[in-house]
């Protein structure tokens, strides 16, 4: 296992690292999620991702079962957990103060733990201002709840706010972003985030590298039944994915990208997985699985990193052909 540094702070996270969003509580029961978190564990992964949202609340439940199970050592471990949606009441949702507080709290009694490593605000939240998140969550810190905290899906002007807010009222700044990163979905990591990369150390566990399945190319020739999109609640995700004119577009692409695949040496989730680990702002990869055995898969692409050249991503950004444009130069 490959192990990076969270942007600019010193805390290390493992290149590949496994989330329990849409599976655990929807897709697989604990003992399958125990397997696929052993099958990582045993792989080198030490950061294991998690939100109050997810299964209402039961993957936490479940992640925090398994840990205990497992027996593994906390320090070695790197938790984190996101906090926005946590129930139906009024305050039960968003990031103010009365919820960032009490949410982060059930989420620790869900996981069993008295601490996660990372704590993210899960969305911006338009109806509380930046300062009263910036200060909740330097609490939560100082609390001894979280070591660090960031944001998941910001803006990049959004992020800048928190931190000089932070840095003007010597609080703990936001210093990692979650946002969604892969071969049809590029624009905000390689572009809107440039200059956060530089300017404030942002790190980013960036999620969905597979594109929710269609980049592992099993759709390719329909729907397998035991896939998420032939999930009743994924109705919304199967429509994003495959039945857009967008989503048909890159399921065009993604045929053209596996039949390039077949002299590489590469599969598909391969190839997708290493061209994300290839960007040097990304801090870690958030990988999910229903089985063990797609753990073990994702896991063996760090041992193909050497096939990934120079020559085959010209080739593979030629079937995207939707490289972010970089700022022109007006200069002569």
């Amino acid at each position: 296992m490959e192990y990076r540094f969270l942007g600019r702070s010193g805390l290390k996270v493992s290149a590949l690292s496994f989330g329990s969003w849409v599976t655990f509580g929807d897709q697989v029961d604990e003992q399958i999620a125990f397997e696929c978190m052993k099958e990582a564990y045993d792989a080198g992964v030490n950061f294991f991702d998690n939100a109050e949202v997810y299964a209402g609340g039961d993957s936490e439940t479940m992640m925090g079962n398994i840990i205990k199970k497992a027996g593994w050592k906390r320090s070695d471990l790197v938790i984190s957990t996101k906090i926005f949606w946590g129930g139906d009441g009024p305050n039960d949702a968003g990031l103010s103060y009365k919820h960032i507080i009490e949410g982060t709290d059930a989420a620790l009694k869900r996981m069993q733990t008295d601490y996660v490593d990372l704590i993210f605000c899960h969305r911006p939240d338009v109806h509380t201002p930046i300062e009263e998140t910036v200060w909740a969550m330097n609490q939560i810190i100082q609390s001894g709840k979280a070591f660090y905290w960031g944001t998941s899906e910001w803006s990049a002007e959004q992020i800048r706010e928190a931190y000089n807010i932070a840095r003007r009222e010597h609080l703990r700044p936001p210093l990692m972003e979650q946002p969604q990163y892969h071969m049809f979905h590029r624009e905000r990591v390689e572009k809107e985030y440039g200059d956060l990369y530089k300017d404030i150390g942002l790190g980013t566990t960036i999620w969905s590298p597979l594109a929710s399945g269609l980049l592992t190319g099993k759709y390719n020739d329909g729907i397998p039944d035991d896939s998420r999109l032939s999930l009743e609640q994924f109705d919304w995700l199967r429509k994003s994915l495959l039945e857009s004119d967008e989503g048909k577009k890159n399921l065009e692409k993604t045929g053209k990208l596996a039949d390039l695949c077949k002299d590489t040496g590469l599969n598909m989730p391969e190839l997708a997985l290493l061209w994300c680990l290839r960007n040097p702002n990304v801090s870690t990869v958030i990988t999910g699985a229903s089985k063990p055995e797609q753990v073990r898969q994702n896991m063996k692409a760090l041992e193909k990193q050497h096939l990934l050249t120079d020559d085959l991503m010209d080739k593979v950004e030629a079937i995207l052909d939707n490289r972010p444009e970089s700022a022109q130069d007006f200069r002569p």
